[in-house]
């Protein structure tokens, strides 16, 4: 199915393969962006007619298949998810890989059990996009909500998207005991690494973590004592290896249920193509507030 492209975004992926800072790529020329939406304009699959209005995320874009930083990209059917009739292009790719991570992050986390009844939710990394998007879905289905964050500047970001309190990552001291004082009903994680060993000693029996990401690393020094004594869960969520069945249930979801009820605050920046090269180094230098979302065409 041949797409032209609309919109993509900016994600730290991107980044790190725009840069050369990780190894995203696995071919030696392709196109960036993990993710695009846009509108059919060729298609050799009855299911995606031209005119459908569509979205590509975490289905191989920039790391096998060219990706969204282009007018038109060439990507199999499978890949694709129809725009949710609430949400424009624009909207989609403002939710973007990030958001949709988050959501899946809440799907998962709902399917297991988690109430609002079983305590705060702590969202760490929570500026970024996921953590942004996350804060604002938890808040609307009822759960308090509590941000993570070294940004002490973007308090008011974080309490208009839904965050009841602020935790400053500087002040958490993250104990060595086993289990310690249990104070979160869940969370939502992009940091690995000690702050995700914490989380697995302070969160309350039956509760859910979440895993998204590793800006703070990639190990995990814990034992098996709060999964053992508390029923604790640790969700691994992959956004890229997926079912289609379950990535086209989630995007449904935004469009309906969890659709973000502050995405024109969470949409921080907006560029054209050209400008993407300027725009990398602040997420390498976690400096990014929200989502960027990348004008291609600019159809709505």
């Amino acid at each position: 199915v041949v797409v032209k492209v609309a919109w993509s975004g900016v994600n730290y992926k991107d980044a790190l393969a725009a840069t050369g800072a990780g190894k995203i790529l696995r071919a030696e020329q392709l196109n960036g962006g993990i993710d695009f939406s846009g509108e059919v304009v060729q298609s050799e699959h009855a299911d995606w007619p031209v005119g459908a209005r569509v979205l590509v995320c975490g289905a191989g874009l920039s790391e096998t298949l060219d990706g969204g930083y282009a007018q038109y990209a060439r990507v199999p059917s499978d890949a694709l998810v129809a725009v949710p009739e609430s949400l424009s292009l624009r909207d989609v790719m403002g939710i973007g890989t990030a958001g949709f991570t988050a959501a899946l992050a809440v799907h998962r986390m709902q399917q297991n059990g988690q109430t609002p009844d079983l305590g705060p939710i702590l969202i760490t990394g929570a500026t970024g996009g996921v953590g942004s998007v996350a804060i604002d879905l938890l808040n609307a289905l009822g759960f308090e909500v509590v941000a993570l964050s070294g940004k002490s500047d973007q308090a008011d970001y974080l309490h208009a998207l839904g965050a009841k309190d602020i935790i400053s990552r500087h002040d958490v001291d993250y104990g060595r005991r086993p289990l310690e004082r249990a104070l979160w009903g869940g969370a939502v994680d992009s940091l690995g690494g000690e702050p995700l060993t914490w989380l697995t000693r302070t969160v309350s029996p039956w509760g859910n973590i979440a895993s998204v990401g590793l800006a703070a690393g990639h190990k995990l020094e814990t034992t098996v004592m709060p999964f053992i004594l508390r029923g604790v869960s640790l969700l691994g969520i992959n956004s890229i290896d997926m079912p289609a069945s379950l990535r086209r249930a989630v995007w449904a979801r935004l469009g309906d249920d969890l659709k973000p009820s502050h995405l024109k605050s969470i949409i921080t920046r907006e560029v054209a193509l050209t400008e993407l090269p300027a725009v990398f180094d602040a997420y390498l230098q976690g400096a990014v507030t929200g989502r960027t979302v990348v004008r291609i065409s600019g159809a709505v």
